[in-house]
């Protein structure tokens, strides 16, 4: 039998590259400790701040065989297998089952916009293909697709899948699939927008930005919320959080300029933690416009902050 899915907060860790775009896996080990030592329930390696779209399927194998001798059974890890083939998909899924993975994050098949019964039937598959848990990686904006609370009941329902992952803006999504299921499909927090809400109607953990750029700070305010109890307190918390969220997802939110989500993510990370390195292209880094501001939100947050990481 599969492992029970995890609770709390989980890191989407990143894929290093060198300057020229080749993998440098020698820097992975010293990010995953960073992760685990800040105190994080469950990684999630090539979710979307592990760049897949960046890569092939090879290097994609070659990352999360790496990630997982790393993570080495410290915590429970949610393998990213996503592809807009279905085979591909079931190609990745398989590999990261056999090399230990507890679950896998799935984003629906991009690009082309399926219809829904396509998208459904997407999962169906590769659930015929594993053992372990999917975790649908619900994210309308990249992906076109929008899986409505039933499809997702229905889904659940046939075992094809075990969570998902909600990044949508209105926490109500997250409050539909807990009331429906009387919290026995797991519900994830998938935008930092949506967490405090979501964590208060009971959702199950948190899979977002914030998690994977300050994840002590995430797994305090899940402890405030859904092991303490304590709205004050974690809204004192939320309070220093909220202005970091609002800077990642500036360009993201106004569907326009400002800083990019990704790019605030690695350089934050390059600032508190081991070095990760810059984005790939056409992704860059985060310009000196928006360094200081992040800089100051870092240390509001208690870290230790690198101005020249």
């Amino acid at each position: 039998m599969p492992k029970p899915l995890f609770r709390g907060v989980c890191a989407s860790s990143i894929t290093p590259f060198h300057p020229d775009g080749r993998l440098w896996l020698e820097r992975l080990k010293p990010h995953i400790d960073w992760l685990i030592q800040e105190r994080v329930d469950a990684i999630s390696p090539l979710g979307s701040s592990g760049e897949f779209p960046a890569m092939e399927c090879a290097d994609r194998e070659r990352m999360l065989a790496a990630a997982l001798e790393a993570i080495d059974g410290r915590v429970p890890v949610v393998a990213g297998t996503h592809d807009y083939s279905t085979a591909r998909t079931v190609q990745l899924s398989k590999f990261a089952e056999s090399n230990g993975a507890d679950a896998l994050l799935i984003v629906p098949p991009y690009y082309m916009a399926p219809t829904p019964s396509q998208v459904m039937d997407h999962y169906r598959r590769i659930a015929e293909s594993v053992s372990i848990p999917i975790v649908l990686y619900h994210n309308i904006p990249l992906t076109c697709v929008d899986l409505t609370t039933d499809h997702l009941l229905k889904l659940f329902e046939e075992k094809a899948i075990g969570a998902v992952k909600m990044s949508h803006p209105d926490p109500d999504r997250q409050c539909q699939l807990l009331q429906a299921t009387n919290g026995r499909f797991s519900v994830y927090a998938g935008i930092d927008t949506a967490a405090f809400e979501g964590l208060c109607h009971g959702s199950h953990g948190w899979i977002s930005g914030i998690p994977s750029t300050v994840p002590s700070r995430a797994r305090r305010l899940y402890e405030l919320i859904a092991i303490e109890s304590d709205l004050p307190g974690a809204r004192e918390l939320w309070n220093k959080l909220a202005p970091l969220m609002r800077l990642q997802f500036q360009a993201y939110h106004s569907k326009g300029e400002g800083a990019h989500w990704f790019s605030t993510m690695k350089a934050a990370l390059n600032m508190i933690g081991p070095a990760v390195g810059d984005p790939q292209p056409p992704v860059l880094p985060l310009p000196a416009s928006h360094r200081k501001t992040l800089v100051e939100l870092l240390k509001n947050l208690g870290y230790q902050v690198n101005d020249q990481g």
